[in-house]
């Protein structure tokens, strides 16, 4: 295993292997404004939920790497705390991507990356008309962690409003994952794509307990057929096996099999008939 100090690192060797490392990360497609009305439109990959009461969205303008300059984004939100967050999805990713480049102050990105500018209800900054979903945001406060070059500006965003494009909603008027066809950041030049073909469903109830590794029959702890995964997905079921199940120190390949496949369909409560069964 390679084993890195960040203190004998430099900024960009550890921008080269964090960026890759954690990852996917959702784009923040922020617009800002100046005290003069010019607009700035900028994606960032430093970006996430934080809380739901309030509900509040923290983006990091970083100080750039290679000549420790702060961001338009960041200047303009310093001078008018306001934003909006436009969520990115496969549809706009390249222009996205135009929208990214270094212009000059007072370049207007929305007309460069070919975006529409859309008024937002309650804050001065504009909405990409494009994003499926436009979170208008009122800036509480912008911490500083630094004055180096790589330093990040967590910028802590309350959502005031959310929009949502009827395209991507279910009957129920929520949100469909599949639909949205979101896009994510990853290291170098990488994204990530979320498509119905990739999503899959991992499902942990709060209100019950998954009874543990320890929990399960010695045969499957000890099967080399199952995975760690597959293991946990039994582990997770929320009720003990009995003690003759519990002892059981070998299930035959064929049993095994059928347990591998009723995980596969997500059908762990199956899987576990299939081990009482065998016993």
């Amino acid at each position: 295993m390679l084993t890195l100090s960040t203190d004998e690192l430099s900024t960009q060797e550890i921008q080269q292997y964090l960026q890759y490392a954690i990852a996917p990360r959702p784009i923040c497609f922020a617009s800002t404004i100046d005290l003069e009305g010019n607009v700035n439109l900028s994606p960032f990959s430093f970006f996430n939920l934080f809380s739901m009461n309030p509900p509040v969205c923290i983006f990091s303008p970083s100080r750039r790497v290679r000549d420790n300059t702060t961001k338009h984004t960041l200047e303009n939100i310093k001078l008018v705390p306001e934003c909006v967050i436009n969520i990115v999805n496969y549809e706009m990713v390249q222009q996205m991507s135009l929208a990214s480049c270094d212009y000059p102050k007072g370049t207007n990105e929305f007309i460069k990356a070919g975006f529409t500018e859309l008024a937002s209800d309650l804050v001065k900054p504009p909405r990409v008309a494009e994003a499926p979903i436009q979170l208008e945001c009122i800036v509480q406060e912008v911490i500083t962690l630094g004055e180096n070059a790589g330093a990040g500006n967590l910028v802590l965003a309350l959502i005031k409003k959310i929009h949502i494009k009827e395209e991507v909603l279910d009957a129920n008027k929520n949100i469909d994952q599949a639909k949205l066809d979101l896009v994510a950041r990853l290291g170098g030049d990488w994204y990530a794509r979320i498509t119905e073909e990739n999503l899959f469903k991992v499902e942990k109830p709060n209100t019950k307990l998954g009874i543990g590794f320890d929990q399960l029959p010695l045969g499957i702890i000890s099967s080399t057929l199952l995975t760690n995964n597959e293991k946990a997905q039994l582990a997770n079921f929320n009720v003990l096996p009995d003690d003759l199940v519990k002892q059981k120190s070998h299930f035959s390949e064929a049993t095994i099999l059928k347990i591998k496949s009723a995980l596969a369909n997500n059908s762990a409560g199956h899987a576990w008939e299939i081990i009482q069964t065998s016993v």
